[in-house]
């Protein structure tokens, strides 16, 4: 679905996140960073995929990774789905889908024989230069750390 590929610049971003602090991709120059996108906040699929990133907050932070959880929903959405699971990242309320459709995750989807535009759920991990070093597309919700990293 996304345009972007392994070896692509990043595109840079601003939106706000679930407090309503403007969060940058200028602002991780220097860091790696994963940035996953999911469809909708408290779903459970983005519960399962959010919450296993968030239990091996751990392990990315002594990798040297941040991590951005991005989707459409409200800012009041994000937050709950933030407090509810004690996340320790940063989620953006990308409601105009300005980030979305910069990384290109935004478009046709099909579900139980609807066909309906939403965000393909895709993580990019990009490096300390904000360059792109993976595109996950086929994200496996319940174990996608062990994609990222490797283990």
């Amino acid at each position: 679905m996304t345009h972007l590929k392994v070896g692509d610049k990043a595109p840079d971003f601003s939106a706000t996140d679930e407090q309503g602090n403007t969060i940058s991709l200028s602002d991780y120059n220097g860091k790696k960073l994963v940035v996953f996108f999911y469809p909708k906040a408290s779903t459970p699929g983005c519960t399962a995929e959010a919450c296993n990133l968030n239990d091996n907050y751990d392990r990315f932070k002594a990798q040297g990774y941040e991590i951005l959880g991005v989707s459409a929903d409200s800012a009041k959405r994000q937050s709950n789905f933030k407090n509810k699971y004690e996340f320790q990242y940063p989620l953006l309320a990308d409601e105009d889908k300005a980030v979305i459709e910069a990384f290109g995750v935004w478009g046709p989807k099909k579900f139980m024989g609807k066909e309906y535009d939403g965000i393909h759920r895709t993580t990019f991990v990009i490096d300390e230069n904000g360059i792109i070093k993976d595109v996950i597309s086929k994200v496996k919700t319940k174990a996608h750390a062990e994609q990222i990293l490797g283990e």
